[in-house]
C-alpha cells in the first residue's frame, strides 16, 4: 500500500530582484516541477538532491505546511493541506534546526504535552516513552530545560517527541546536521530500530551520506525540482558510472600494470591501484592480474557514496 503519492506535483514562489534604483522586477522559481513518486507502507528512503534542488519543499508540502501550486498529493490517503488536524496524528516530523520542543521547559514537560495534543493512551504513551528514553540515552536528560541541552541532545529528544504517538509515517529533515559522531551513532541506531521493530515509513532528507547507507533501502535523487534518479544504492551507482577499485601489492615495484577492463590510476613502488567499473565483476581482472604478475596481496574498494552523488550533482548524470 502506497503511503505518500505525488503526481505531476508542482510548487512556485514569486522572487523579486532589484532592476534598478526604483524598480523591482518579479521572477518566478520552480521549487519543484513536476514530481512523481510513491512511498510504501514499510519503506525508509532517502531524498537526496543539492541545496535548492527541492527536497524541504517537498516535505513541507507532504506535511501541509505548504499547498502545491498544481499536481495531487496524498499521505495516509488524505490531502496535507486539506486536512492537517487529521493528519498530524498520523506523521511524525523531524526538521534539523527546528525544534517542535518546548524551549523553557523540562524535557519531560514537552513530552507530556505531546501526550495531551496527540490524545496518546497512557499504557502506549508509557510504554513509547520508556523505550525512546532507552533507545536514545535520555534518561539524565528527563528533567533538564530545552534550552540547556546540547544540539545532539535536543536532536534526540525531537526524535522521541515526534515518535511517541506512533506515527505511521516519518519525516526526516536532516536528522544529524552538525552532529558529532557518538549522537550520530545513537539517531541511527534509534531509526533503524524504529523501522525495523515498528514498520515506521521513513522519508529521510540528508546530506550525510553515510544516514542513507546505514539507513535506506531505496535512494530518489532530486535537481532542480525534478526527480531524476529513483532506485536501490547499487542502481544509484550505475547511474553515477562509479568505479571500484582494485588494490594490488605486487612481489617488487613494476610499471604500471596493463589487464583488459581496468585501467591502473596510481602506483606506489609495489603498490598500485586498478579502477574498474563497479557494475563488472572483480574476477577476470584479479585473475588477470594474478596470471602476468608476482603477487603479494591485493583488496577491493567499493566506490564510496559519496563520490558517486559528487559526480551526479555535477552533471554527469544530471544535464
Amino acid at each position: 500500500m502506497a503511503l505518500i503519492e505525488l503526481d505531476d506535483v508542482r510548487r512556485s514562489f514569486t522572487v523579486r530582484t532589484r532592476a534598478g534604483r526604483f524598480r523591482r522586477a518579479r521572477r518566478e522559481v520552480h521549487a519543484v516541477d513536476g514530481l512523481s513518486f510513491t512511498v510504501g507502507a514499510g519503506e525508509c528512503v532517502g531524498y537526496i538532491g543539492p541545496n535548492g534542488a527541492g527536497k524541504s519543499t517537498t516535505v513541507k508540502m507532504l506535511t501541509g505546511i505548504l499547498v502545491p501550486s498544481s499536481g495531487r498529493l496524498r499521505v495516509a490517503g488524505v490531502d496535507p493541506a486539506r486536512d492537517r488536524t487529521a493528519l498530524a496524528r498520523r506523521i511524525g516530523v523531524v526538521f534539523g534546526q527546528r525544534t517542535t520542543l518546548w524551549w523553557d521547559l523540562p524535557l519531560r514537560d514537552s513530552y507530556e504535552l505531546a501526550r495531551r495534543i496527540h490524545r496518546i493512551p497512557d499504557a502506549r504513551y508509557r510504554a513509547n516513552l520508556d523505550r525512546c528514553v532507552d533507545l536514545l540515552d535520555l534518561g539524565a536528560l528527563l528533567d533538564t530545560p530545552v534550552r540547556q541541552l546540547s544540539l545532539g541532545q535536543r536532536m534526540r529528544g525531537d526524535l522521541a517527541a515526534a515518535l511517541l504517538h506512533d506515527p505511521e509515517v516519518l519525516y526526516l529533515d536532516e536528522p544529524t546536521i552538525g552532529l558529532d559522531v557518538v549522537s550520530k551513532a545513537k539517531v541511527r541506531a534509534f531509526l533503524k530500530e524504529a523501522h525495523r521493530n515498528h514498520g515506521t515509513t521513513v522519508l529521510l532528507t540528508t546530506h550525510d551520506l553515510v544516514d542513507i547507507e546505514q539507513l535506506c533501502d531505496r535512494v530518489m535523487v532530486i535537481d532542480h525540482g525534478r526527480l531524476v534518479h529513483d532506485g536501490d544504492l547499487d542502481g544509484l551507482h550505475a547511474a553515477g558510472d562509479s568505479e571500484r577499485t582494485l588494490v594490488v601489492d605486487l612481489a617488487e615495484a613494476r610499471p604500471p600494470i596493463l589487464v583488459p577492463g581496468a585501467r591502473t590510476v596510481r602506483v606506489d613502488g609495489p603498490r598500485q591501484w586498478l579502477a574498474f567499473p563497479a557494475r563488472e565483476s572483480a574476477a577476470p581482472i584479479v585473475a588477470a592480474v594474478a596470471a602476468r604478475y608476482p603477487l603479494a596481496d591485493l583488496s577491493v574498494r567499493e566506490p564510496a557514496i559519496e563520490d558517486v552523488i559528487a559526480r551526479m550533482y555535477a552533471g554527469a548524470v544530471i544535464g
